[in-house]
């Protein structure tokens, strides 16, 4: 079962700059970072924007949260998705890429190893 959205993520080219602008235009904060991504708050959600840098698939931004990364792609696997990326390691825990029966991505991950 999707739980919430996790994260959006924004791919930009410049980290820093990038947080700042977004920090000042939208109001967001800097929750996290690391070499390849700042994680940013909104207001009113835990649900976090992610600039990065990272080479990641166009249609791969909104990132949901599950209990648990392998159970779920099981699931929605005997329920028409198919398998895109297995189930790998992720700072937070494991992720995975599945696509829905009509071509759409679908991202998990879970928290596995805990929030950042």
């Amino acid at each position: 079962m999707l739980r919430k959205i996790d994260c959006v993520m924004v791919r930009v080219d410049a980290l820093d700059e990038a947080a700042a602008f977004y920090a000042r235009a939208f109001g967001l904060s800097r929750l996290w970072s690391d070499e390849t991504a700042v994680g940013m708050g909104l207001p009113e959600t835990d649900a976090e924007i992610v600039l990065h840098t990272m080479d990641l698939p166009d249609d791969a931004t909104v990132h949901y949260l599950v209990d648990d990364v392998p159970a779920a792609v099981a699931e929605f696997e005997r329920e028409g998705c198919t398998v895109r990326t297995p189930p790998f390691e992720v700072p937070v825990g494991r992720g995975a890429v599945l696509e829905d029966p009509y071509g759409n991505a679908v991202c998990i991950l879970d928290l596995s190893t805990g929030r950042r």
